[in-house]
Order: C-alpha cells, then sequence, then structure tokens
C-alpha cells in the first residue's frame, strides 16, 4: 500500500489515468503486450479500458510496482560495488504514458509519430551493485536521476509495401497498423529502446509480465547501445518477408560506461547491430507441431572503452615500482575509440497448445570495457513457459528459467586486482561463472490488472566464489490501462 501511494502522488501517474479514460471508448479490447496478444482469447480484456482498432491514434499506459527483498547471505568481505550480504528491501515504480498518431494510412504505406512519457522511480537492492544478472530490470542504474518525468520514446514510424497480399499485426504502443503488407520494409528514426525491436522473445523479453532479470529478459553478453535509463536515439532499418526479417540499427552510444549523455559525434562512437530472424509457423508433421522462431544477432560498438589487459598491466607495473596496493581503474586512458563486438542466438519454441521453450546464447571479445548494458562476456540460457488454460486461468502464466554468465580471463584479473566496473567489483575476487534460477507465476486479476510472485536464486553474485548464495523474493503488481 505504501509504494501505491507513492505511486499516485506521481504527476505521471495522473496522467494515465486521465488519458485512459480519454480514450476509453466501444470496439474490442487490445492488449498492451505483444506476448498478451497472441496468448490471450480474443474476448478477453486485459487492460483496464478497451481501446479501438480503428482509431487513428493510440492512448495508454501502463505502472508496475516491485517490492524485492532477500534475506542475507554469505558474505566474509564486500568491496564499493559488492552486492549487500545484510538483509534488506527495496520498492521500484514505473509508470509509462504510450501516445500513438498515425498520420498517414493507406494499402502499402503507414506513416506513424510515437512519444512515451515516463516516470522511474524508487530504488534496486544494494542499489543496483553487485550482480551482472541484476534482479530488476525496471530499476534506473543511477537512482540520483529520480523520478521526474522524462521523454522516453519519440520517433517515427514508416512502412512501405511491396505487395498487395495483407497480414495481421496486433496494434501495440510502437505501431498503430492492424494489417501490413506481407513483403514490406519499416523504418524508425528518434528515441528508442533497442530491446524494442532487436533480441525480442516472446516467453522471455518483458518484465512486466514475465521475468524480471536483466540477463534474462535481454541478452546479456549484447553491451547495446544505451544511456542509463536504457534508452539512446538511432534510426532502424527492417525488411520483413512471410517467413524471414533483416534488421539493421545504427544508434548512439553513451559519452561514458552507463552515462546519462549521448556521443553524437558518430565518428567518435556507434553501434552498429545486425539481425536475422527466421520463422517457421505451426506445421503438424513435426513431432512438438509449433512455431519455431530463431534470431541471430550480431553488434559493433565503437566508443571510448578502456582495455581491461592494459589497465592490468599498468597496475601489476605499479605495484613493482613502489605502489604496493595499485589498482587497475579502466576509465585511466586518454581519449581513443576502440571497437567491441559479440554475437547473439535467440530461439522460442512452441511445445504445445500453452507450453512454449526458450533460450539465448552470447558472446563478446570481452577485452574491452563493459560499456552499457550489463557486465557479461558470455551467457547461457534456457526457460519454458505454460499457461493457466488447464486450470481455467487461461491469462495466467508459471515458468522458469535458467542462466549462467562469464567474463572472460582479463576482466576477471581487472576485478581480482580490485578493480570496478559500473556495475560489480568487490575488491578482490575467487572466481565462478554467476549462474542465476528464476521462476514467477503472474495472475490475472481483472481486466488490467496483473500480480506476480518471482523468486531467483543466484550462486557467485558478482562471480564471486566468495559470497552466496543468495536468494531474491518479489512481489509485483503490473497495471496496463
Amino acid at each position: 500500500m505504501l509504494s501505491l501511494f507513492h505511486l499516485r502522488r506521481s504527476p505521471l501517474f495522473v496522467c494515465l489515468f486521465a488519458a485512459a479514460a480519454i480514450s476509453a471508448q466501444t470496439g474490442p479490447p487490445q492488449p498492451n503486450s505483444t506476448d498478451q496478444n497472441s496468448a490471450q482469447p480474443a474476448q478477453a480484456q486485459v487492460t483496464m479500458f478497451p481501446h479501438s482498432d480503428s482509431a487513428p491514434y493510440l492512448i495508454s499506459g501502463q505502472a508496475n510496482i516491485v517490492f524485492q527483498g532477500h534475506p542475507g547471505f554469505h558474505s566474509p568481505y564486500a568491496g564499493t560495488n559488492s552486492m549487500l550480504g545484510r538483509g534488506e528491501y527495496k520498492v521500484s515504480l514505473v509508470g509509462t504514458l504510450f501516445l500513438g498518431l498515425r498520420l498517414h494510412h493507406s494499402l502499402r504505406y503507414n506513416t506513424d509519430a510515437i512519444y512515451d512519457e515516463e516516470s522511474s522511480g524508487g530504488r534496486g537492492i544494494s542499489e543496483a551493485l553487485g550482480l551482472a544478472g541484476f534482479t530488476n530490470l525496471d530499476v534506473v542504474r543511477n537512482p540520483t536521476l529520480g523520478s521526474i518525468p522524462y521523454m522516453a520514446r519519440a520517433q517515427l514510424h514508416q512502412t512501405i509495401g511491396f505487395t498487395d497480399k495483407m497480414v495481421d499485426a496486433g496494434r501495440t504502443q510502437f505501431s498503430l497498423a492492424t494489417k501490413v503488407p506481407e513483403r514490406r520494409l519499416d523504418l524508425r528514426a528518434g528515441k528508442l529502446s533497442m530491446p524494442d525491436v532487436m533480441d525480442i522473445n516472446g516467453p522471455g523479453s518483458d518484465s512486466h509480465l514475465q521475468f524480471l532479470n536483466w540477463t534474462v529478459d535481454t541478452n546479456g553478453a549484447w553491451d547495446y547501445a544505451a544511456d542509463t535509463r536504457g534508452y539512446t536515439y538511432g534510426f532502424v532499418t527492417e525488411y520483413d518477408d512471410r517467413d524471414w526479417s533483416a534488421r539493421y540499427v545504427l544508434a548512439l552510444m553513451p559519452t561514458v560506461a552507463n552515462g546519462v549523455d549521448l556521443e553524437w559525434n558518430l565518428r567518435r562512437a556507434r553501434g552498429d547491430n545486425f539481425e536475422f530472424e527466421y520463422r517457421q509457423p505451426r506445421v503438424d508433421y513435426y513431432p512438438w507441431g509449433g512455431a519455431t522462431t530463431v534470431r541471430l544477432l550480431a553488434f559493433v560498438n565503437h566508443a571510448n572503452m578502456g582495455d581491461y589487459r592494459d589497465q592490468n598491466n599498468a597496475a601489476l607495473f605499479a605495484r613493482t615500482h613502489g605502489s604496493p596496493t595499485a589498482t587497475p581503474i579502466i576509465t585511466a586512458h586518454p581519449f581513443a575509440t576502440t571497437v567491441k563486438y559479440g554475437f547473439g542466438l535467440n530461439f522460442e519454441q512452441e511445445l504445445s497448445e500453452n507450453l512454449r521453450a526458450f533460450g539465448r546464447f552470447g558472446w563478446n571479445e570481452g577485452q574491452h570495457e563493459s560499456y552499457a548494458y550489463t557486465e557479461v562476456d558470455q551467457t547461457f540460457e534456457l526457460g519454458a513457459d505454460f499457461a493457466g488454460k488447464r486450470w481455467s486461468r487461461p491469462n495466467d502464466k508459471v515458468a522458469i528459467v535458467g542462466v549462467s554468465n562469464a567474463i572472460k580471463r582479463d576482466h576477471q584479473q581487472y576485478l581480482a586486482l580490485g578493480g570496478l566496473g559500473f556495475l560489480i567489483g568487490d575488491g578482490r575476487l575467487n572466481y565462478a561463472r554467476e549462474d542465476i534460477l528464476e521462476t514467477y507465476y503472474t495472475a490475472h486479476n481483472w481486466r488490467g490488472l496483473f500480480t506476480s510472485l518471482d523468486a531467483q536464486f543466484i550462486a557467485h553474485p558478482g562471480y564471486n566464489k566468495d559470497r552466496g548464495p543468495v536468494a531474491v523474493f518479489t512481489v509485483r503488481t503490473h497495471v496496463d490501462f
């Protein structure tokens, strides 16, 4: 109740209610989540107010309240960026107002203007430090920014069709058309979040109704371009055909690791991102029978990133020449545009009407500084979710996933010598992979109101075998307006 009270005091939360009331009108109800759109019966209403499919505008919103805590864990020592060993709890609040306007619509062409206003308040456990796979994706990594509303997205979206054959497309906050050409070019320009358009996964991308861990909902090894709130400016080019899609995104990088400011000089810094997606529809002659989707991701980042090996060597040299306690500092280097690259694999598989499996693999070169997302150089992920149709609750979900994250040898030595990243650093390191098991149950209570119980079990937090394991428990309330 305390968290609801504080959220209701937010001016953005008041705007959400007002906008939802203005947009309420007769017409078929439409969910706000792509996952809900594919999983819900047509007659189910999973928003507080119904939204028209035919209106030339979209006004909707969401509020997400996460109460999270842990009872404490084994911690013989701790550093500046360690997860706190004593028990603690925190509350985070996120409210978003989604606005869309169709500027032009015809059989082959559609133009949308998208604008989202957001407020992110509260804190994460241990101020979002001490874990590469942090436990709450809603948490802003710089808590000093406060909960003042800010522009989350502002973009133009243009669809150019190459055929008169139309296919169904669920209306979302990012695209207002309900039918689109089967072969088309999608262009976006403006402020966006990279996971809005790449590395999307039906069972494993939505932190408001599904999993909460950073390295479950997004490939942890993808150091995608973003400021500390998770947004950037970029240009998206996407070609869609019947069975496949190809995407390229050029995006701005932050000026410093985990920074709030972006570098606008593309010769100094930029992120190049590529993705190919293949879709196999449901076929009866396969043993599993369900649809399959596979996505291949690649990225190349250019930014002022430090080199772990260089800073390790500098610290070791200082220790043998009069400074026995010298530690490496990844930012202690002259400006230089360096390159970091990596790859990812993302799949989802329907196993039955209610059961889906999914997974990810990610890898990056690990030599250069973790800069924008989190401190992971390699990740494996495998999980599944199950809809509650069998117990007469088709809008409920239960799910489980396992994730194993790792960092490369130079990154390990950097932390062992006492170096700090922007998320982790215990002062020393007895290295082991950071292994995470997460499970949740999400219940649909009424219209757009959902509640979830979530548990995460983390071995070797911050890749440190000397600390942990830790169990983190969560109660989440989500409202789609």
